[in-house]
């Protein structure tokens, strides 16, 4: 497993320390009802948000340096949104945390509902089978989740190749007295038989409910773990005739049939909590027979667009789907979008917040490109203060391990980076002239493989990011390569034309050269559009690539709603 442990510092270890020793065991299946019980196993130093338990608790794995964990994945009918992206994008950043960061290697597993109304609905649509449907749909997603950078789980499970495990995970639950089959050909959860455990993350549930005419079900609360198959819908043959897998029931079975009787994380949308993982929790602790199944719940906040109280949604028709939106935008940039919130927390998406977040990328990169202009002696400043910087570089180290350590910060670590960028700003001031003196370029190579250290964590790649890749053209050569040259070429120009006339009598540049030094601001001038920015630093200049989409847009937003 590749870690970041020793590359981000001591204080990780720290964090990590009070994994040295089990906690002392508990027995799961004595939970009272709807508490959560602390469960047995190693004390990973973090605290992780339980919805469980609706608190921060101390994340605690069942095996040492390993957390299993289960994910809701796509119902494959139609194309992933932006508000799909905003849960896997930060899941994924969570993952990368604690196996980058905290040395916990993540054993990930997702299903893939591949079978349900909705895809059998737009399969009559379109007249096409299901298979068609999903098969497309599931691989368009995959193709999404790789293009935002969000890394594979272990497996990815289809419904429809476990209908088999399904079966037998419904008879475990009816033999245990848990579930009824109906005269119809249907199988309901008895949610009567559990009691008081039912509820989990709403609180208990009235029983003031009018009962839909030509139910079935004991009570109106039950709900589906077999459907009987109706016309032109597939089918799959069963003790209770022909019929297709409840939604809920899925997740149960799948999430088992890789982890057993139990699961340290499962995550998903907080739209999930309810009734979804509430009745995956029910089914599960009825076939398993235990108090505790998922130790821990994370759920993430919805994104919204800008101005809507309602989440982005398919059925709303409010939706951007990932591929448009990869038209304006870059992976690295939804990344950072993602980073300042917390990932429990709603967020609001337009154009403005997303020129936050590219705007907080441009001004790593202005760092980095600046500090390594200044590395390579192209930029010339007053003396560092290097302690300084040395000691807010320690203390960044350790702050952001702090703060990814209770539930995992995004925004309070990015702000300590950013902190630490303005610290390196302030000291990389040009000045015309050297003054002489010690210089001190390694503490800025500190800083700078740090910064990229703690990105790469997050899943943001400088080194290879969509600019750059960009960047070769269909020969095989490099712009940078170009860009480099011309701008050399300009600096020794420059040079030519910034040379002061030699004697007293003479003072000043030489007025024939003055022509070649507006040339080389013009020339300045007309690269920014096109995304390459020179800047002059007294008689030498660096340069960097940049991205340019978005300002006019922020701009026609920001007068429409004055208007």
């Amino acid at each position: 497993m590749w870690t970041r442990t020793k590359v981000l510092g001591g204080a990780v270890r720290a964090a990590q320390s009070a994994r040295s020793r089990p906690k002392a065991s508990c027995d799961v299946s004595r939970a009272p009802g709807k508490t959560w019980v602390t469960p047995s196993g190693f004390n990973t130093g973090l605290k992780v948000f339980n919805s469980l338990s609706k608190k921060k608790e101390p994340f605690i794995v069942a095996r040492e340096g390993v957390a299993t964990w289960y994910s809701c994945g796509p119902t494959v009918y139609d194309h992933a949104h932006l508000g799909h992206a905003c849960s896997y994008v930060r899941f994924d950043i969570l993952q990368r945390i604690l196996s980058r960061l905290f040395g916990i290697t993540v054993i990930h597993a997702m299903v893939i509902t591949d079978i349900d109304d909705k895809i059998i609905r737009r399969s009559l649509e379109e007249n096409v089978s299901t298979t068609t449907i999903a098969t497309m749909y599931e691989e368009e997603f995959k193709r999404d989740m790789l293009s935002l950078q969000v890394i594979p789980p272990a497996v990815y499970l289809r419904v429809t190749e476990n209908v088999h495990h399904i079966v037998a995970f419904i008879e475990g639950i009816i033999n245990n007295g848990h579930a009824y089959a109906t005269e119809e050909g249907d199988v309901y959860f008895d949610i009567q038989s559990i009691g008081h455990r039912y509820g989990k993350f709403v609180g208990a549930v009235e029983d003031s409910h009018v009962e839909p005419v030509k139910s079935n079900k004991r009570h109106w609360r039950d709900f589906a773990l077999w459907k009987q198959s109706k016309p032109q819908e597939p089918y799959w043959d069963s003790p209770w005739g022909r019929g297709r897998p409840g939604w809920h029931i899925e997740c149960s079975t799948i999430a088992s049939s890789v982890f057993g009787r139990q699961l340290d994380v499962h995550s998903g949308g907080i739209d999930l909590a309810f009734p979804h993982h509430e009745n995956e929790v029910a089914q599960s602790e009825a076939y398993h027979q235990c108090g505790q199944w998922a130790n821990y719940f994370l759920h993430s906040g919805h994104l919204h667009l800008k101005g809507s109280a309602e989440k982005m949604s398919k059925s709303l028709k409010n939706f951007i789907s990932i591929k448009d939106f990869l038209q304006s935008y870059s992976a690295n940039e939804f990344r950072m979008f993602c980073l300042l919130t917390r990932y429990r927390s709603a967020v609001d998406y337009s154009d403005s917040s997303m020129l936050e977040a590219r705007t907080s990328l441009r001004t790593i990169s202005t760092f980095t490109h600046d500090a390594t202009a200044y590395m390579k002696g192209q930029l010339q400043c007053s003396p560092i203060q290097e302690a300084f910087l040395w000691e807010r570089l320690a203390e960044t180290k350790a702050a952001v391990v702090k703060a990814l350590a209770d539930d995992f910060d995004t925004p309070r670590a990015i702000g300590t980076v950013m902190a630490l960028v303005y610290h390196g700003n302030c000291q990389l001031q040009p000045v015309a002239k050297s003054e002489g003196g010690t210089r001190s370029p390694a503490v800025f190579g500190a800083m700078v493989s740090y910064i990229r250290d703690v990105l790469d964590v997050f899943g943001i790649d400088q080194l290879h990011s969509k600019v750059q890749e960009a960047a070769v053209d269909s020969s095989g050569g490099s712009l940078e390569a170009v860009v480099e040259q011309l701008t050399h070429f300009r600096s020794e120009v420059r040079a030519f034309a910034l040379t002061h006339q030699e004697g007293p009598k003479k003072p000043g540049l030489h007025p024939e050269r003055v022509s070649l030094l507006k040339a080389c601001d013009n020339l300045r001038k007309e690269l920014a559009p096109l995304g390459v920015l020179i800047k002059d630093r007294g008689p030498s200049s660096t340069w960097e690539l940049t991205q340019r989409k978005l300002s006019q847009r922020v701009q026609d937003e920001d007068q429409e709603k004055s208007s």
